[in-house]
């Protein structure tokens, strides 16, 4: 089953966080991203620029609208992801357990529905 891991979090400039803080989270994450690889579990990871640099692009009626920003306003933003392929829940929860965000944020898992892959759409499995 695959299964994304939205990595959540009050968003903070690198000044805010310090130093010592964004040395930690490099390193940790850096870990924890190799351990994923080297379970042989992580189908992808991306770290994501701060909410300041998202565009949300939207059509109604046929009309364009893009926006500066987020499409919501919320206190805790997405800052990462993390696409896994595992057995089940229980090893979802497992590895999101161990990410680093999930002990100042918050790690969402959401299994996946449909997965475009090898040219074609397919029901996640």
């Amino acid at each position: 089953m695959q299964y994304s891991l939205l990595v959540m979090s009050v968003e903070a400039t690198e000044a805010e966080i310090g130093e010592e803080a964004m040395a930690w989270g490099r390193a940790a994450f850096d870990a924890y991203a190799k351990s994923l690889d080297a379970a042989g579990v992580l189908v992808s990871a991306d770290i994501l620029q701060p909410v300041a640099a998202a565009t949300t692009v939207s059509v109604r009626d046929g009309a364009l609208k893009v926006q500066d920003g987020p499409f919501a306003d919320t206190k805790e933003k997405l800052n990462g992801t993390f696409v896994i392929r595992v057995d089940d829940l229980d090893a979802a929860i497992a590895w999101a357990e161990k990410c680093p965000g999930a002990q100042y944020g918050a790690v969402e898992v959401r299994p996946s529905a449909i997965v475009f892959r090898d040219g074609s759409w397919q029901q996640a499995a």
